[in-house]
């Protein structure tokens, strides 16, 4: 690279990560910095803000049903990235960024976003803009943000479980520590205008968390509507919906030899990836990390 701020990075090649205060975030994101800084929420403007493979996907399709009282037809009509944006990414230079998405949209829209609280653009809180944050235990998350990278042509290279491991733990991953991530939205909840949801929950009682969202929106759902947006939103469904599984990513961006995108959809799959002395040394840590924030996190169901 040549250093100017106009190139865009070699998308033969996985990304580097720079620093926009303190947050490791993709090249490509940084680089656009200013312009994702600056973007203008409106009022009536819906974010739904995750950690990376937290229930983001499923979310936003719960949203969408839900929004479009539960017609699958209307939520078939683009996949998920073009009818909910995804706020900071930049893609390759024939498909559109989340940015300039956006920009072309009319309002109210709903948006999706990994940053942190701290760098999610000032117009959101400045309107009241409604945040919907998903949270999902670290080490579920851990393993499925791990398999992502190593299908994500587009992410720094994962190297092996147990180095990503370490990097997951020193928060040296895109969109930074989850740590910072899942605490700093839980000690604004109740100052801003957000629904913290876990992932856990979601997938212990579909039902239930799928009526909190809807109260959230403030959208009367019929209880027959509620039971066919729960049916359309299983991890099953989605699998085998092509507006929903993404898909419609090359295989230039998304290696499926390397794993789906929609992989397994789990509570407790860390069983399967933590040897017996990680998960030791992993739950130390977590506990001397999350000591000053305990948000209620369940590992197992």
């Amino acid at each position: 690279m040549s250093g100017k701020e106009t190139d865009m990075p070699d998308w033969s090649l996985r990304s580097n990560l720079l620093s926009i205060k303190g947050v490791p975030l993709l090249e490509s994101i940084a680089m656009h910095w200013e312009r994702v800084e600056a973007f203008q929420a409106v009022p009536g403007d819906l974010l739904i803000a995750t950690y990376p493979k937290a229930g983001t996907t499923w979310t936003q399709e719960i949203v969408d049903l839900i929004m479009n009282d539960g017609k699958k037809e209307e939520c078939m009509r683009a996949p998920t990235h073009i009818r909910m944006p995804f706020l900071e990414i930049s893609t390759p230079n024939k498909i559109m960024s989340g940015f300039q998405l956006l920009q072309v949209m009319a309002p109210p829209r709903v948006i999706k976003t990994h940053l942190p609280i701290q760098l999610v653009p000032h117009s959101f809180w400045e309107n009241r803009c409604k945040v919907i944050y998903v949270a999902r235990n670290a080490k579920d998350t851990a393993v499925s943000y791990y398999h992502f990278s190593r299908m994500n042509q587009v992410q720094p290279d994962p190297g092996t479980w147990p180095e990503y491991l370490d990097k997951f733990m020193r928060g040296e991953l895109p969109w930074g520590s989850w740590y910072d991530h899942v605490k700093g939205y839980w000690k604004e909840k109740e100052k801003k205008n957000m629904l913290y949801l876990f992932f856990e929950d979601m997938k212990e009682d579909p039902r239930r968390e799928v009526l909190r969202i809807a109260g959230f929106l403030g959208r009367h759902v019929p209880v027959d509507t509620i039971d066919n947006i729960v049916q359309l939103t299983t991890f099953a469904a989605m699998k085998n919906n092509p507006m929903a599984n993404y898909s419609t990513v090359p295989d230039s961006i998304f290696d499926r030899k390397a794993s789906e995108f929609l992989r397994k959809g789990e509570v407790g799959d860390w069983q399967n990836h933590f040897s017996s002395q990680q998960s030791a040394v992993f739950d130390e840590h977590y506990r001397r990390v999350i000591a000053d924030t305990p948000v209620p996190f369940r590992f197992l169901l």
